[in-house]
């Protein structure tokens, strides 16, 4: 499996990924991830399903998306997304969409698009970090955290993917100790990318799944007292707060409040190098300890 690819490629392979098919009257197919190992990535099937719903919208932009994933989505099939025209109202503009494989429903969500309107403003502030420019690539994280890397993992866990990542700490897939408190890490498109707004909200909701899990194993590492994780995000949603550029460095702020019954929730943020708040995250994953019954008793 190859898993370096340039700039690019890496770029033309996820506008490909969000460039649908349409097949019928409010029905798209999507093509998978070519490069990443496992089941398919949440982020894309959520990015896909906006742009499925983005299709039959008329030049509005999302301001929410609530979406659920039902059931592991297989690599080597196509995505069939149906969209469900819900609501078209003057200032807010609803719709369902569930993607399905093998006949089955693999995610469902429920997009809002609102038009613009003036209103009252405030904000969190965004937390103080260093800038992007300070802190160490993937690829360099991976370079240093080699020899904690299982070997069958150490091509894929350096790659370049099409979106470039400046972790503040090490994500836990490279450093599976508990790391306490919250987390940050800057992203943008490894590649300019065209002025289209819907484009860069699909994006921005692919780039928000790809460390939110993060947040939720962190206090507990990876290879946890009650035996290694097996994780899977159960939900997640984003709120657009204001329209933003995915090509620009955004921080995303990550924590999470709580974790019980083999759930956590985590809680994004994500900001503009010059501190406004563009939009926010929250996601419910599975968090399962495969220990032994023994293990979890104590």
């Amino acid at each position: 499996m190859k898993w370096e690819v340039s700039p690019e490629e890496a770029i033309s392979d996820l506008l490909e990924l969000l460039d649908l098919e349409e097949i019928d009257v409010n029905i798209y197919r999507g093509t998978n991830e070519k490069r990443r190992p496992g089941r398919l990535f949440g982020g894309q099937v959520a990015a896909q399903a906006l742009a499925a719903a983005g299709q039959t919208v008329e030049e509005t932009p999302a301001h929410s998306l609530h979406g659920y994933f039902l059931r592991p989505g297989d690599p080597a099939v196509p995505v069939v997304y149906t969209v469900d025209r819900i609501r078209d109202g003057r200032s807010f503009t609803t719709r369902r969409v569930v993607a399905q494989q093998h006949g089955k429903a693999i995610f469902n969500m429920a997009a809002s698009f609102h038009q613009a309107e003036s209103g009252y403003f405030h904000q969190q502030e965004m937390p103080a970090v260093p800038p992007p420019e300070d802190l160490l690539t993937r690829t360099d994280w991976a370079e240093k955290l080699a020899d904690r890397i299982p070997p069958e993992f150490r091509e894929w866990a350096g790659r370049r993917g099409p979106i470039e990542t400046r972790h503040l700490e090490p994500p836990t897939f490279l450093n599976p100790d508990p790391q306490p408190g919250p987390s940050s890490v800057w992203l943008k498109a490894v590649r300019r990318l065209p002025d289209d707004p819907m484009l860069h909200q699909c994006i921005l909701t692919y780039a928000s799944d790809m460390s939110l899990l993060d947040a939720i194993v962190k206090p507990h590492g990876r290879q946890a007292k009650l035996g290694p994780l097996m994780t899977a995000s159960l939900d997640h949603a984003v709120w657009f707060h204001k329209a933003a550029r995915i090509d620009d460095w955004l921080l995303y702020h990550h924590d999470s409040p709580a974790a019980f019954g083999a759930r956590g929730l985590a809680r994004g943020t994500l900001y503009t190098e010059s501190g406004e708040l563009v939009a926010s995250t929250c996601q419910e994953a599975l968090m399962r300890p495969t220990g032994s019954p023994e293990d979890r008793a104590e």
